[in-house]
């Protein structure tokens, strides 16, 4: 008798209605004879341990449970193979890790981090964004001119009453160019797209906008990959992620710089991929049969 390999796609609510990528996960999977099923994170009853793979995709709401998500995660890991490991999920969803990066020689965003309790300095020039350290899809993110200090500090309070810790940075001139999002599956380059601007109010909070406006297929140039190279090689752990995405921007100079790199549950634009989603589907196939 033929033993059906069991996947789970670890989703969520919001995911399951509005993640894009995951109908095409489950389709291209289900292809292969893989018995692939997406399920909730936080779904009280579900078996993680009757998968031979769990892969993290739309786990949206992490960031308000933190403590929780990290403890589901371990748990899954305790009982089969889950891609990203937990261990990264816990380095990357933090974004301090762009200190480690810049430490490490990565052009990154400038980046100012304030705990709860630690003075509030903001920029006397220039427009700059205030964002916590953990939050998905701009959450919780606004883009401030120099006269807007009381705004940005009490946005800065607000952060430190939930427990957050703040991130200032400068808002890049350049960014009406475009943010390049580079996705690689297996440490392998995937496909890539250049976004539109995000923050397009100045000294508004609004978490109701649109992640990933003005969609377009994008060709990495050499700096571009290289760039994205060099933040992968310094990520934590052996063996390449099964996925992983780069988001880049250009700095004043016209130099690439990381703004994030995303191991935790990004949107890999598998509808903007001709290679991607077979690429993805064959490595999740051979992680989940690998034993």
């Amino acid at each position: 008798m033929t033993v059906t390999t069991r996947v789970a796609l670890a989703t969520s609510d919001m995911g399951l209605a509005w993640d894009a990528d995951l109908p095409l996960m489950l389709e291209a999977l289900r292809a292969r004879g893989v018995d692939a099923v997406a399920a909730a994170w936080d779904a009280p009853d579900f078996d993680w341990s009757g998968c031979a793979a769990v892969v993290i995709r739309s786990t949206w709401g992490y960031p308000e449970r933190w403590p929780e998500y990290l403890a589901w995660a371990d748990a899954v890991q305790g009982v089969t193979r889950l891609d990203n490991p937990a261990g990264l999920l816990r380095w990357n969803a933090d974004k301090r890790y762009l200190g480690e990066l810049a430490a490490g020689g990565v052009p990154v965003v400038p980046t100012r981090f304030i705990a709860p309790g630690e003075a509030v300095a903001l920029p006397a020039h220039g427009q700059f964004v205030v964002k916590p350290t953990v939050s998905a899809g701009a959450r919780d993110t606004a883009r401030y001119a120099e006269h807007h200090h009381d705004l940005a500090a009490g946005h800065i309070a607000a952060l430190h009453a939930g427990g957050s810790t703040a991130m200032v940075q400068p808002y890049l001139t350049r960014i009406d160019e475009g943010e390049r999002a580079l996705v690689f599956l297996g440490g392998t380059f995937s496909h890539a797209i250049r976004k539109g601007p995000v923050l397009t109010d100045v000294g508004v909070v609004d978490n109701d906008r649109v992640p990933h406006p003005d969609l377009v297929p994008h060709r990495p140039s050499a700096a571009e990959l290289a760039l994205a190279g060099a933040a992968l090689a310094a990520v934590p752990g052996a063996g390449a992620p099964l996925y992983a995405r780069v988001d880049i921007a250009s700095a004043d100079d016209g130099a690439p710089v990381v703004m994030e790199l995303e191991l935790v549950e990004p949107n890999l634009f598998m509808g903007h991929g001709e290679h991607g989603l077979r690429r993805f589907t064959d490595l999740v196939q051979e992680r989940a049969t690998a034993g």
